[in-house]
């Protein structure tokens, strides 16, 4: 009994392989072309399986980041503009005298027509027995203060001084408007390691103060974020505001996406991109880094 089954089993099999072996030949059971065959089987490729992590791949793009890619459908959006302010305007200007009189100078702040500024000195004379240094600060200091900090544009007028002294220095720092810079400090720049002097001028302390009243022309944008609130991909908080009360700035949450976060604001990607030169994502979705804080005030870039 066991010895038939056995036999009949064998020849099923035997049958099985013969009728393979007519299905994909012709009719004398000769093999077709390669070219006839299938090709799934060659180029399927196999599936993830369970054990797989979901997140390796972000996890291994985040290890390179990278500039965000345009997105075509932004192809007849208008390039975001600011209007420079014209090359020669000048937009802040005073004198600078120290409480004893040993400090003089005149300076003024002028647009380069290419959203940069110079800081023009001129008449600078100082009778103090260490050189002089000056840079604009964002919020005001006292004469006698120790600086950790020279500020924006700083730079040393020399001194003492035996003749007037002129120099125009790259307002480098401002950004694109420099009306926060509201105090212009005066300090030592003596060597930290000269050890005999008085410590009214060692090295760093505010010798002259003097408050910056600005002129600054109003600028034309077409960018103009209105925040419409959290949504998916763009959760994250608005943390700052105008002085009109447009959203200024925001802070990356998880999973946030260039396009969807430009999107809330009603903005292009260009635009955001625009506003944050060194932005950058990863992932083939274009992620933003969590914690990142954004700007989205064009006069603050």
């Amino acid at each position: 009994m066991n010895r038939t089954v056995a036999t009949g089993a064998t020849a099923l099999v035997v049958a099985v392989a013969l009728s393979g072996c007519s299905l994909l030949g012709g009719s004398d059971g000769a093999l077709p072309a390669p070219s006839a065959l299938p090709t799934a089987s060659r180029t399927s490729t196999p599936s993830p399986t369970a054990t797989e992590d979901p997140d390796a791949a972000r996890l291994e793009a985040s290890a390179t980041p990278r500039a965000p890619s345009p997105v075509a459908s932004e192809a007849a959006v208008p390039d975001p503009v600011l209007t420079p302010i014209p090359a020669g305007t000048v937009l802040a200007e005073g004198d600078v005298a120290s409480p004893k009189g040993s400090i003089h100078f005149h300076y003024r702040v002028v647009a380069d027509g290419d959203d940069t500024f110079t800081a023009q000195f001129s008449g600078v004379t100082s009778s103090l027995p260490v050189p002089i240094g000056a840079g604009f600060f964002e919020r005001e200091r006292t004469v006698g203060d120790g600086l950790t900090y020279p500020g924006v544009g700083d730079t040393v007028l020399g001194g003492p001084t035996p003749a007037p002294v002129a120099k125009d220095v790259p307002l480098d720092g401002s950004g694109v408007d420099p009306s926060g810079l509201v105090t212009l400090v005066v300090s030592s720049a003596a060597d930290p390691g000269q050890a005999d002097l008085p410590i009214e001028i060692a090295a760093g302390k505010v010798l002259a103060v003097a408050p910056v009243r600005w002129s600054v022309p109003e600028r034309q944008t077409n960018v103009h974020p209105v925040d419409s609130g959290a949504r998916s991909n763009a959760s994250g908080p608005v943390t700052a505001t105008t002085a009109s009360g447009a959203p200024r700035s925001y802070t990356v949450a998880p999973d946030d996406l260039i396009g969807d976060v430009a999107a809330r604001f009603g903005i292009s990607v260009k635009a955001l991109v625009w506003l944050n030169a060194d932005v950058q994502v990863f992932g083939d979705d274009q992620y933003l880094y969590e914690g990142t804080t954004l700007n989205l005030d064009p006069l603050a870039r």
